[in-house]
């Protein structure tokens, strides 16, 4: 008797996202998950694709996003969609859309990075954050941290401080109610203010719910820069003190005094792993994007605004000519684009591929979406490790570099069934053309989607077909499991 599937691809080359060799295959799907793997000769589908040319991988796994609103605001997430990413990690460098008791009319800075209104910081509890996402589904799964730096700006009336032991108890009721509706863990941005005046005593206290639930403790570190081995020294404190796994968030050196520092602080973290669970991500470009600050401004050979909410205008302009049409210097430039975001330039692209080649580096995007011009990364990450860093600088093989943005993320964020291909895991999948794949969004023109991705299926349904949304969002709200 003859079997039907929903979906069949047919003669397609797997890469199944444990980092094996590709093999040639049938791939059959029924409703949100794989069926079957390997010759269906048998076997129809109502649709079937001829994929042959082409590779099959799991749906790429953003390991590090600020997509909290956007998942919500723009359900359809095109920017994240068309490079085959079908999962994304919210919720990072400590702020996120949640907890949030009382309104926000002008956000605190970095908290303006996922909505600069105050708007949508209306979900005065996870839960009911949660609840949003649930009845209102993106076309990309996702899974959830709380913010450090948000918890502080609701429970402390001056962040400018450590924390009291009162507010500490405060802050931790909200990591432990977050934890209990399904958060995967907690995120710090210690190198910004106001996190920064936070003591490692302050981090561990609000983050101690995260033992019992066995949470992620992923951090932005307080240095990347000078005191970089420090920093990694802190941040494996914090994770010993709470005996649950460290992310080193986006892991980089930056600044020209610094270039080379890779080698130091991959030797720390792989030395560092043997002793304790420590897993780190990193985005494929030698330029990061965040708030506009003096302080970065110092370490950076070029910065571009991104955006300027007192002077929009000048968004995608280079810092330096900015200051020239103002008739300023830099320094008050920057005081004068307040608030405001940028593109700074400084890092090394030996570190960057350093980073990136090493065992255990996952992908995350880091890419800012409510940014009016925002750092191409947000677009071209996942298609730029296949394309530019695999295929064509050899950095390493095609296996690996899906293996980095699968089945490692998978596995080190807990996500059971997904990451990779194997019959009865989630139908997520991306179709792409090894031989063209590649980024096209650039600092110049930063939100053009990617070449040489066929079709995206999130848990079975196609989310990006023909070089366009489908308008379908079926993405779940994923928990970890420890």
């Amino acid at each position: 008797m003859s079997v039907t599937f929903d979906l069949v691809i047919r003669d397609v080359d797997v890469v199944d996202g444990s980092g094996a060799p590709r093999f040639r295959a049938d791939v059959a799907v029924d409703g949100a998950h794989i069926a079957r793997i390997g010759d269906l000769a048998g076997v129809s589908g109502r649709e079937e694709v001829r994929a042959a040319g082409f590779c099959l991988a799991p749906g790429f796994i953003d390991t590090h996003t600020h997509d909290d609103r956007v998942l919500l605001s723009h359900g359809e997430m095109m920017p994240k969609v068309s490079q085959g990413v079908t999962t994304v990690i919210g919720g990072n460098c400590g702020i996120s859309l949640a907890p949030m008791p009382r309104p926000q009319s002008v956000p605190v800075p970095p908290l303006d990075l996922l909505d600069a209104e105050g708007t949508w910081y209306r979900y005065k509890r996870f839960t009911e954050y949660f609840s949003a996402l649930r009845s209102q589904p993106a076309a990309t799964n996702c899974a959830m941290l709380v913010g450090h730096t948000t918890l502080r700006v609701i429970e402390m009336d001056d962040v400018n401080r450590p924390a009291s032991a009162a507010e500490i108890s405060r802050m931790q009721s909200h990591v432990e109610e977050a934890m209990e509706a399904g958060a995967i863990g907690a995120s710090t941005g210690l190198a910004y203010a106001p996190a920064a005046c936070a003591t490692t005593e302050e981090v561990i206290e609000v983050c101690r719910p995260l033992t019992l639930h066995q949470g992620l403790y992923c951090t932005h570190m307080r240095d990347e820069g000078d005191t970089v081995m420090e920093s990694l020294e802190e941040s494996f404190l914090i994770g010993r003190a709470l005996q649950v796994p460290v992310l080193i968030s986006h892991h980089k050196v930056v600044g020209q005094a610094n270039f080379g520092r890779s080698e130091e602080t991959l030797q720390l973290i792989a030395e560092q792993m043997q002793k304790q669970p420590v897993c780190l991500d990193c985005y494929p470009y030698e330029a990061s994007s965040t708030i506009l600050t003096l302080k970065l401004l110092n370490a950076s050979k070029r910065t571009v605004v991104t955006w300027s909410r007192s002077l929009p205008e000048f968004a995608g302009r280079d810092l330096d000519d900015v200051a020239s049409v103002l008739g300023c210097s830099r320094e008050e430039a920057v005081t004068r684009l307040q608030p405001a975001g940028a593109v700074y330039f400084r890092m090394e692209d030996r570190d960057v591929n350093r980073i990136l080649k090493f065992e255990e580096t996952m992908i995350g995007s880091d890419g800012l979406p409510h940014d009016e011009v925002p750092h191409p990364r947000l677009w071209g990450t996942f298609p730029r490790v296949l394309g530019h860093y695999s295929r064509d600088m050899g950095l390493f093989p095609l296996e690996k570099a899906v293996h980095k943005m699968t089945g490692l993320s998978a596995t080190r964020f807990g996500l059971a069934g997904r990451g990779f291909l194997r019959e009865g895991y989630a139908a997520d999948m991306v179709l792409f053309n090894p031989l063209t794949v590649a980024d096209q969004a650039t600092f110049e023109h930063p939100m053009r989607p990617a070449m040489g991705i066929n079709t995206v299926w999130t848990n079975g349904a196609p989310v990006w077909r023909n070089s366009s949304t489908t308008g379908k969002r079926p993405g779940h709200l994923l928990r970890r499991t420890a």
